[in-house]
């Protein structure tokens, strides 16, 4: 997108999406895009027939995603791809001198060292999008002389919140889809049934704010008011606040984020008066071991995020075809990890290849 300086608004010069056409076509119609990026090839020819009599150019796959996002006529890049799909472009954006709003965790949950080694060395701002990681960054923002001794990551704790192991066999997809506070994808909400999506969270948060992932703290906050809380030396704490609505996340992203200055915003207000409890708990991390389970593999380093990462996008989307029960992404993912051989200081090439690797023993394996 384009920034018009004079006023502050934005003008979208590309968008990308995958397979939701018909919002597509509407979001081309409104907002009259130089580019539209349609990664699968079928669903791109089906929007070039509906939005024939606009201008708009259609682009596919990665090639598009790259050119668009290292245009010179981009100014910001926006980043909400699903998967380690999202790493190329981010590192492609930055090269290319971009901000970024990131919206996808695994791009720093696979490559957290490289990417902020090279958005440092071409002096590029990443503005996190998730809920939890916008809110932090507000909680900082003005403590630049203050390291925050203890970040705090709240959670929602999913729909299957308070149920053991037994009760988990059972789970069907739209159980899993069935989330209590957020309406998001389809893979985003099996990750918060799992609780895998707090565990990336906490390597995302290691790399966005430089702390170790011991001074990183997540608890169950059922009724996702405070996004996320940082902790300082003199045990202060600092909330960021808000109704559910990833509207004020992108918004800061886009406005406060590089300026400091909050805009005015359509989300509706929070009424202090009609919330009736705050409730705070420790996570089961005994039936639910995916945060802790990324702690330890940021821990290792190394290639080993991204074989977790690579593991659970697979594992997944085998829990949504139906060929894998609810409680085998827990052993899938695992055992990966467990069998995996790290790479320190891995190059992107060696990310990919280990993802690539997992991808080619499922597929043999399922298929």
């Amino acid at each position: 997108m384009r920034q018009n300086k004079n006023n502050g608004n934005y003008k979208i010069f590309a968008l990308c999406a995958n397979n939701n056409i018909n919002l597509l076509e509407n979001q081309v119609r409104k907002f009259t895009p130089k580019f539209c990026v349609v990664y699968e090839e079928k669903n791109a020819n089906d929007l070039k027939i509906k939005i024939r009599d606009t201008n708009t150019k259609i682009l596919t796959g990665m090639d598009g995603i790259n050119f668009i996002s290292s245009h010179d006529k981009t100014d910001y890049v926006l980043n909400a791809l699903m998967g380690q799909i999202g790493l190329e472009p981010t590192l492609i954006a930055i090269k290319s001198k971009k901000n970024i709003g990131l919206a996808n965790k695994e791009t720093l949950v696979a490559a957290g060292d490289i990417v902020m080694a090279e958005a440092k060395k071409y002096g590029v701002n990443i503005l996190p999008i998730d809920s939890e990681h916008c809110a932090i960054y507000q909680c900082l923002r003005g403590e630049e002389n203050n390291k925050p001794e203890k970040l705090i990551l709240t959670a929602s704790g999913g729909p299957f919140y308070g149920k053991n192991k037994d009760e988990l066999k059972n789970v069907t997809v739209k159980d899993a889809l069935r989330h209590p506070t957020w309406k998001m994808g389809k893979k985003i909400t099996v990750d918060s049934a799992t609780m895998m999506n707090k565990g990336l969270e906490l390597i995302e948060a290691r790399y966005l704010f430089n702390v170790a992932p011991d001074d990183i703290e997540i608890i169950i906050h059922r009724e996702s008011i405070i996004h996320s809380l940082a902790q300082f030396k003199d045990k202060s704490i600092k909330a960021q606040m808000s109704l559910p609505d990833m509207k004020m996340c992108v918004q800061y992203a886009l406005t406060c984020g590089n300026s400091g200055i909050r805009e005015q915003s359509r989300c509706k207000e929070l009424d202090l008066t009609e919330i009736k409890n705050l409730s705070f708990r420790k996570p089961d991390d005994e039936t639910f071991i995916f945060p802790e389970l990324a702690r330890y593999t940021i821990k290792k380093g190394g290639t080993m995020p991204a074989v977790m990462n690579a593991a659970n996008e697979i594992a997944v989307e085998l829990f949504l075809k139906e060929k894998i029960s609810f409680p085998d992404i827990f052993d899938l993912v695992q055992n990966e990890v467990r069998n995996h051989k790290n790479i320190k200081n891995p190059g992107v090439t060696d990310i990919i290849e280990a993802a690539d690797e997992i991808k080619r023993r499922f597929i043999t394996k399922f298929n």
